[in-house]
C-alpha cells in the first residue's frame, strides 16, 4: 500500500514538512560518504527555515498541554491500557519540559555560527558550494565520517525537543481517525464533511493500482481525482473504478 497524507490547515502542513525533513536528516547522517552528510546539512538548514515561519514552540506546547488534559482523566479506565497511557503521558511531560528549556528561536545556535551561515548562504546559488568556493567546507567533508556525524548530531541536538513534540502530536493525529474503504467511480470521489472538523486526510492505495490521488479539500468537502502518469504527456485521470482507504484525522 502507498499512503498519501494531505493537511487541511497551515499548522499541520508545517508539522508534516518538518517531520519529513527530520527523517531525511537522520537517514543521511546514518550514512558515511561526504555527499550524504552534505545532504544532511542541507536538510538541517531547511528545518530552521521552515521552523522560523511559525511560532512552532508555542503551538507544540499548547497542543501537548491540551492532549495531556484530555488523557489524564482516562487513568483507571478499564478500556484503556494503563501501561500505554502512562508511557504516552510520560513522553508528553518530558517533551513539555524540554520545550520549556529551549531558549530563543529554533535554530538560533546555527544562525550564530558564522561558518555554517557562510555555507548556508552559498547553498542558495546553483553549484555554490564547490570546493573552490568553500575550501573549508571541502576540508570538512573529507574528514572522518564519525567526526562529521558527531558535528551534525551536535548541530541537530538543540532542536530535538521540537522533533519529539512533532512526533507525539503527529502520532496522536494519525491515531485519531478510523480507516474506511471507499470506491472512486471513474477515478473520481467526493465526500461532504457536514460540519465535521478535519485536520488531515490519509489515503491508502494499493501498489498495483497505477494511479495516484490529487486531493482538494476544505472545511466543506473532500474531492479526490485519481490520476495516472501519462509519460511525456500531462497526467490523465484514471477512467476506472478503484478502491482506496481514507482516514479523517483530527485532534
Amino acid at each position: 500500500m502507498i499512503r498519501y497524507e494531505y493537511p487541511l490547515n497551515e499548522r499541520i502542513r508545517t508539522l508534516l514538512r518538518l517531520e519529513d525533513l527530520f527523517a531525511r536528516v537522520y537517514h543521511f547522517i546514518s550514512q558515511d560518504p561526504g555527499l550524504e552528510h552534505h545532504a544532511a546539512l542541507l536538510s538541517i538548514f531547511e528545518i530552521i527555515e521552515v521552523a522560523s515561519r511559525a511560532d512552532l514552540k508555542s503551538d507544540l506546547l499548547q497542543e501537548l498541554e491540551r492532549q495531556k488534559q484530555v488523557l489524564e482523566p482516562l487513568r483507571n479506565n478499564p478500556a484503556i491500557s494503563e501501561e500505554a497511557l502512562e508511557t504516552l503521558l510520560g513522553d508528553i511531560d518530558k517533551t513539555i519540559h524540554s520545550l520549556h528549556g529551549m531558549m530563543g528561536k529554533v535554530g538560533q545556535h546555527l544562525r550564530d555560527n558564522e561558518w555554517l551561515m557562510s555555507i548556508k548562504q552559498r547553498t542558495t546559488i546553483p553549484g555554490g558550494v564547490c570546493e573552490f568556493d568553500l575550501p573549508s567546507y571541502h576540508f570538512w567533508l573529507h574528514q572522518d565520517a564519525e567526526a562529521r556525524r558527531k558535528d551534525l548530531l551536535s548541530w541537530l541536538e538543540p532542536m530535538l525537543p521540537i522533533h519529539d513534540g512533532i512526533r507525539i502530536v503527529m502520532r496522536m493525529l494519525r491515531d485519531s481517525g478510523k480507516s474506511v474503504r471507499y470506491t472512486a467511480h471513474q477515478g473520481s470521489f467526493q465526500q461532504m464533511l457536514s460540519g465535521r472538523v478535519v485536520q488531515m486526510l490519509r489515503i491508502r492505495l494499493s501498489h498495483e493500482i497505477p494511479c495516484f490521488p490529487e486531493i482538494s479539500a476544505n472545511k466543506y468537502a473532500i474531492n479526490l481525482r485519481f490520476t495516472a502518469l501519462g509519460g511525456p504527456q500531462r497526467p490523465k485521470t484514471c477512467d476506472i473504478d478503484l478502491e482506496f482507504e481514507m482516514t479523517l484525522c483530527s485532534l
